[in-house]
């Protein structure tokens, strides 16, 4: 092994340790989509006159389509939506850490489930939730694959819109040469969302948002992998742009939590999902 070669690996390592933030600690415990889903991914459901969409959840990082979904699924199960959720961006011979193949593969992988979806219940329109990744990925769908025409929403939970800089790790990236090829040959996904990638580059020309698609991002100024979190925002027609402590100022979430278990991160995806039966988010969200 070469010196440079030696000196990346730690470089690496911390990369990938700040990517394991956003994986459940549940996730060795559980298979892949063969995995019990407790009422959802029921493709005999069909959505209702009060919600007519089937909800497609999009897991981040690192996560797969039960773990990243334990909290919010029945939240929104038990409140009359159709939900599905989806693995994507597999790599071969890893198990359960998923999204880490080329996010515009990933996209494509998407497309196909939602049309799955759409057969399945009838519905003309799919509303989409995504955590991290899953709330960046689905926008390529949107605007190159066609999506627009078969969503009606997209929520974002901590979504890495403008990319991450890891707080600043990745600006370390430089200093060892061959850092970037290693992680766009290894973990593609990785390399993807780093503030100023090509990919990113690509998704950003032109604006954030397609026109005909509701978006709404949800962010914690906590966060530690999605930074600086205000890169998280998107700009342009239909969108809103949510900071939980706005909303409950107690809320300490971060990234993490943010997707898995905070119910006023969750109230305000019922909000979006919604926005004709929303009520206002307050700390007493928590409880409901």
């Amino acid at each position: 092994m070469l010196p440079w070669q030696r000196a990346l690996r730690p470089l690496a390592a911390l990369l990938l340790t700040a990517a394991v933030a956003v994986v459940p600690a549940a996730a060795a415990s559980a298979s892949d989509s063969a995995a019990p889903t407790s009422g959802w991914n029921d493709y005999s459901c069909k959505p209702s006159a009060a919600h007519p969409r089937p909800v497609v959840l999009v897991h981040g990082t690192l996560g797969n389509s039960v773990d990243n979904w334990l909290g919010l699924a029945p939240y929104l199960t038990s409140r009359g939506y159709c939900v599905f959720s989806l693995d994507y961006g597999q790599l071969p011979g890893v198990p359960l850490f998923h999204g880490l193949g080329p996010i515009d593969t990933s996209a494509e992988q998407l497309s196909a489930f939602v049309d799955k979806v759409l057969a399945a219940t009838g519905a003309a329109k799919a509303d989409l939730v995504g955590h991290s990744q899953g709330g960046l990925m689905p926008r390529y769908y949107l605007k190159f694959l066609g999506g627009a025409a078969k969503v009606d929403a997209l929520v974002g939970l901590a979504p890495d819109n403008h990319g991450t800089d890891l707080d600043g790790l990745t600006n370390l990236l430089p200093y060892f040469p061959g850092a970037e090829d290693l992680l766009k040959a290894t973990t593609p996904a990785l390399a993807d969302q780093i503030t100023g990638s090509a990919f990113l580059t690509r998704l950003n020309t032109g604006g954030d948002t397609v026109p005909g698609v509701r978006y709404t991002v949800i962010a914690t100024k906590y966060d530690e992998v999605a930074t600086p979190w205000r890169t998280q925002y998107l700009s342009g027609s239909g969108v809103r742009n949510v900071l939980l402590q706005d909303l409950c100022p107690l809320d300490l979430s971060e990234h993490l939590a943010i997707g898995l278990f905070d119910r006023i991160a969750f109230h305000e995806v019922a909000n979006a999902l919604d926005p004709a039966r929303a009520t206002a988010t307050t700390c007493a969200s928590a409880l409901s």
